[in-house]
């Protein structure tokens, strides 16, 4: 297993936690709080890596704290529970349908925490159920305060410069898939091969996604600014179909004379339009100027003149029913994917900074 690299956002990261945990512990100390310990927990919990993601997951724990700890103080409060017998079966009202509501609302996992933790305190100190349940709130506020403020204070990273550094992994990662998928067409590749590239793109756009999400809602509430992230995810996620859908032209071979004339028609267009993907990659993390798509055109009508030229001499209608399907699927995934490279020029252009200000 090989050793992960840092980068300085994992340092800054570290950093914000800790920063956070020993203000945390310091405000909750200065404030008497009851139990510091819950504050300086939820500082830690709820910083992430962007300013988005501290604000959701901050959010989401006060939100839930708040409705676990009022649930709970009132059935503590309403249902009698002097005995041992009596505690169990508070607890089981108090858990049980809130147990139900986390398991289907995402990040509400904190709800029943907070219920049992108002609804056991005063079973093992002198406090109230009603105090236990303000305490607990006040603590929880107190640590998600100081996460969101210490995020925005403490070497901060917004999703949106995260958005630009995820978006050109992926088009790195969709410049290496091509080439293997390029090569799978021609040389033949297992389907456990060509759904392992497909599921690690799968994977990508799925944790692109999340921090695009992250930084709309910083865009919401003024934290940063930015182009919208959407029309980029749309794009990066057509193109990811486009690699589906070349993935699906592999199979049997196409036969020794097709093999030879395909081959260097298709390794010129897949090294045109993978070196094209990785100078977009460079140039949304550099926020300059996207390549041009000119030269990667002309490649293309190379390729489209050839599989012309194919098509007139009776070398397609010569091909099985299933070995013609893979030729024309790889064929229309590279056509397509030109025109969302048109696309993606436009975008890059969009997000392009001013010398000096390139977010990075």
């Amino acid at each position: 297993m090989g050793i992960q690299r840092l980068s300085g956002a994992d340092f800054a990261f570290a950093l914000r936690v800790t920063v956070a945990s020993v203000v945390a512990l310091f405000v909750a100390q200065l404030l008497s709080l009851p139990m510091p310990l819950w504050s300086v927990l939820t500082a830690a919990i709820v910083s992430q890596l962007s300013i988005g993601g501290t604000l959701k997951t901050g959010a989401n724990y006060m939100l839930g704290t708040l409705g676990g700890s009022i649930y709970g103080g009132a059935i503590a409060v309403l249902v009698p529970h002097a005995s041992e017998t009596a505690l169990l079966a508070v607890l089981v009202i108090a858990v049980a349908p809130l147990a139900l509501y986390s398991a289907t609302h995402a990040n509400m996992n904190v709800v029943p925490i907070s219920a049992i933790i108002v609804l056991l305190m005063p079973a093992f100190s002198r406090v109230d159920p009603l105090h236990s349940a303000i305490d607990r709130i006040l603590e929880v506020a107190v640590g998600a305060a100081i996460g969101l403020l210490v995020a925005l204070v403490v070497a901060p990273s917004t999703a949106h410069r995260q958005m630009r550094a995820a978006a050109a992994r992926l088009l790195d990662q969709m410049a290496e898939t091509m080439g293997t998928l390029a090569q799978g067409i021609l040389n033949g590749m297992t389907i456990d091969d060509v759904t392992r590239l497909q599921d690690r793109i799968g994977t990508a756009m799925v944790a692109l996604d999340a921090v695009g999400g992250e930084a709309e809602r910083e865009r919401l509430v003024r934290l940063a600014s930015g182009e919208q992230t959407g029309p980029l995810r749309r794009t990066l996620l057509r193109l990811r179909h486009d690699l589906v859908f070349l993935g699906r032209a592999i199979g049997a071979p196409f036969g020794e004379q097709m093999h030879e004339r395909l081959r260097p028609l298709l390794e010129d267009v897949v090294a045109g339009t993978s070196a094209w993907l990785r100078a977009a990659a460079v140039a949304l993390r550099t926020g300059a100027e996207p390549p041009p798509v000119e030269r990667l055109q002309r490649t293309l009508a190379t390729w489209t003149a050839g599989i012309e030229a194919l098509r007139r001499d009776g070398s397609i209608r010569q091909l099985s029913a299933d070995v013609a399907e893979r030729f024309f699927a790889a064929s229309f995934a590279l056509e397509q994917m030109h025109r969302d490279l048109q696309d993606l020029e436009r975008i890059v252009t969009e997000w392009r900074e001013p010398r000096g200000k390139a977010e990075g």
